[in-house]
């Protein structure tokens, strides 16, 4: 064999065995990271919960009830999986906007490779693993969300296709291609663009239409009207894990990443952190001093933050004057996508007066 035959060989066996990187554009795919926690329950409302990145969304009308949690348990290569359980079930959904599907949102600028709205528009492979005690058909979605095409259109732009759950409580493996869109494209900015939605329940405001199975504005045709009802009986629970988006016809072997490294891209989107210690100045007669807490990554946008929680307040040490700390410390004064100010209040001061903030909680979300 040639060495040039023989680097192409080599070349397809790297491929072939997952080892090219950035292909997944999925965060969190193997559902590794939950930094909201493991498991919520009483979940009727839309949101994000355990698993980051993934976003559980229950309609407006009464859907049941359901706990979501990051399982440990997956198929061989897999430790975590999201798990999504009816608690309180809902048999009728006939009433409009009675639905529950779980969403990951893409930002219009990771999407410029699919070279969506050129002629050259790629197609998309999405491959994901299942469990599931309730065996029948599903929807899978992906809806382009483009502000500037809802605005136009009046809805999102998506295009459906449906697999089965063939059988009770066990992994199996599915894989879906869908056709690039050559008319429209993405948004080009951190603002969401791209959801790929997995529906487990939709009224016929959803789904009594024809399946958009090419790229359309149809709100009717987004799921299918055979799709289960995952809501008809308290128990019944959908599991996944494993899932890739990727450009081009072909699925390749799931990219695995390292923890550190999906937690540094969910990062950009949430935060918790733990054991915040700070020292804050105020000047002579200022109420208020202010100390930062760094981002750990760059964030999408300015998040918003929750007050700092569970610390303590040392005592004031000031160049002249008795001060005292206030008791409102650890409120948000203002945020960015590198750092969040907090505000400590203090009175009685004379002149510049140190306050340190110890073993604090809190979080930030600039989640699409």
């Amino acid at each position: 064999m040639s060495s040039k035959a023989r680097g192409l060989a080599d070349l397809g066996n790297v491929y072939d065995d997952g080892a090219l990187s950035n292909r997944n554009l999925i965060i969190n795919g193997a559902m590794q990271v939950a930094q909201r926690g493991t498991s919520v329950t009483g979940v009727t409302s839309g949101g994000y919960r355990t698993c980051d990145r993934w976003r559980v969304d229950v309609g407006s009308s009464d859907t049941g009830a359901w706990t979501v949690s990051q399982a440990s348990d997956g198929p061989e290569g897999f430790s975590k999986s999201m798990k999504v359980e009816c608690t309180t079930a809902k048999t009728d959904i006939s009433a409009d906007w009675r639905y529950i599907n779980i969403q990951h949102r893409f930002e219009g600028q990771n999407m410029t490779q699919t070279k969506f709205g050129t002629a050259n528009a790629e197609s998309l492979t999405v491959s994901f693993w299942v469990k599931s005690n309730k065996v029948g058909t599903y929807t899978m979605e992906l809806a382009n969300e483009n502000a500037v095409y809802r605005l136009v259109l009046g809805s999102a732009l998506t295009l459906s296709n449906t697999f089965s759950v063939n059988g009770s409580g066990v992994w199996e493996k599915k894989t879906v291609t869908v056709a690039g869109d050559t008319a429209h494209g993405f948004s080009t900015d951190n603002t969401a663009s791209l959801y790929l939605l997995f529906w487990f329940a939709a009224s016929p405001n959803l789904s009594s239409g024809s399946l958009n199975t090419t790229w359309s504005n149809s709100t009717t045709g987004r799921a299918s009207g055979s799709n289960v009802n995952l809501a008809d009986t308290v128990g019944n629970y959908f599991q996944i894990t494993g899932v890739q988006l990727e450009v081009g016809d072909t699925a390749t072997p799931f990219e695995h990443r390292s923890y550190g490294d999906e937690l540094a891209r969910c990062q950009r989107y949430y935060w918790k952190k733990t054991n915040i210690n700070g020292v804050g100045i105020a000047q002579a007669n200022v109420s208020d001093a202010l100390f930062a807490v760094d981002c750990p990554v760059v964030m999408r946008a300015a998040p918003t933050a929750t007050a700092l929680s569970g610390g303590s307040t040392d005592a004031v040490v000031a160049i002249s004057g008795t001060p005292s700390a206030g008791g409102a410390t650890g409120l948000v004064h203002s945020t960015h996508a590198t750092h969040v100010f907090y505000t400590m209040q203090c009175s009685g001061g004379t002149s510049i007066a140190r306050i340190s903030y110890n073993n604090g909680t809190a979080t930030a979300d600039a989640e699409l």
